[in-house]
């Protein structure tokens, strides 16, 4: 299709400087076929049929429990109104289906430029489904070591304008410090984490303090980024209740990122930042207006009541936020203008999500609407300047 075509009726944002702080890519998928070591190919995840023709998730030689009956062909649809026909038709796939964009770099520029944007923060898409089905840490790093080298690939001619972050997995904390050194060396400017692990410890627990090491020594941004989790990790409230159809999913689109949530309250809880005082937090994709709430609550925790017991913090936790943490809020917030009234207009930024079809594709719509509610210097930081900051983006390059 022409390219006039695929960016027609394109809305271009009404200010300049604004930076994508979270959008995604649809990786290849034979991304982990070509760059696994040789040795783990047979295992590499994979795009497979099931018996009705419909895409479905291979998982380290297993197919996926979780990813089935079309889901893949979902991963990339922003603005379809139609996802189980999708879904349930096999023509129609992860790569037919997938947005202007998301799989190749030039068209991504392309759409930036349409858009009025000087640059996107990249995560990925597959990558956020594997975890959550492999506990094998061998292959977990190996995961990561292919998806990290073909990031940084994808972005490299990108003039700085595309931003790719390593996906670091903590069944082997050692292994991820040392290949965050190396993804870096590629040209990653920061990292991110599933907010789970395995060993069931939470992230700032000090069983992972030299994955935090490595990332304050490099002076990139640690992320915490949500995606699929084992179900024992979500909890199971409603799992033997009978609903005769009926799907939660106002509920689940609330929940989804509980976990982010609660890994960063207990970054608070465990010291984090009194152990690492250069370490730079970033919560993503889980909304912004929760921040309020979770701030006023342990700040009276810690400072009113007696059941406060944890490390002896020599502040409060909202004062450690405002010097070490960054959220990512989405466009859609209607409550965010107090909120960064109150804690700083430099720890909010605002991502698109693009091109996923859990947030909406009016995005640039709602951004507008949010940002004119905002004095010009705090637009300006929450549109673009805080996540060059992060990421040291020079902004838009000739």
């Amino acid at each position: 299709m022409p390219v006039t075509s695929e960016l027609s009726g394109i809305r271009r944002l009404a200010y300049e400087g604004a930076v994508d702080a979270d959008g995604h890519v649809l990786e290849p998928p034979d991304l982990w076929e070509r760059y696994l070591e040789a040795r783990f190919r047979d295992r590499a995840l994979r795009i497979v049929h099931d018996d009705d023709g419909l895409e479905e998730l291979e998982i380290g030689g297993q197919r996926s429990a979780v990813s089935t009956k079309g889901m893949p062909s979902l991963l990339g649809v922003m603005g379809a109104p139609d996802l189980m026909t999708i879904a349930l038709d096999p023509s129609r796939t992860y790569v037919s289906e997938a947005s202007y964009g998301s799989m190749d770099a030039t068209e991504r520029l392309r759409l930036l430029d349409a858009e009025g944007l000087d640059a996107a923060v990249l995560y990925p898409t597959l990558g956020l489904l594997w975890e959550a089905e492999l506990d094998d840490a061998e292959l977990s790093q190996a995961y990561t070591r292919a998806y990290n080298r073909w990031i940084c690939e994808f972005c490299a001619g990108s003039n700085g304008r595309l931003i790719p972050t390593a996906h670091l997995s903590l069944t082997d904390p050692e292994a991820a410090a040392d290949e965050l050194a190396r993804a870096v060396a590629l040209g990653a400017r920061g990292c991110f984490v599933l907010p789970f692990t395995y060993s069931r410890r939470p992230l700032a627990h000090p069983d992972h303090d030299r994955v935090f090491a490595a990332a304050q020594d490099l002076d990139v941004v640690f992320a915490i980024h949500p995606g699929f989790e084992p179900e024992w990790a979500k909890g199971a409230r409603f799992a033997a209740a009978d609903w005769t159809g009926a799907r939660l999913q106002l509920m689940e689109t609330v929940r989804g990122p509980d976990g982010v949530r609660h890994q960063f309250a207990a970054c608070f809880d465990l010291g984090l930042f009194e152990r690492f005082p250069r370490l730079r937090l970033l919560v993503l994709e889980s909304g912004g207006s929760w921040v309020g709430h979770y701030l006023d609550r342990m700040d009276a925790v810690f400072e009113h009541t007696p059941i406060y017991a944890g490390p002896a913090l020599k502040e409060k936790p909202s004062d450690y936020f405002r010097e070490h943490c960054w959220v990512s809020c989405d466009p859609d917030e209607h409550t965010l203008a107090p909120l960064i009234e109150r804690y700083g207009a430099d720890r909010f930024l605002w991502a698109s999500d693009y091109p996923h079809a859990d947030h909406s594709a009016d995005y640039l719509q709602d951004l507008e609407n949010l940002a004119a509610a905002l004095p010009d210097h705090d637009r300006r930081q929450f549109l673009g300047d805080n996540v060059r900051a992060l990421f040291s983006i020079e902004g838009r390059r000739a």
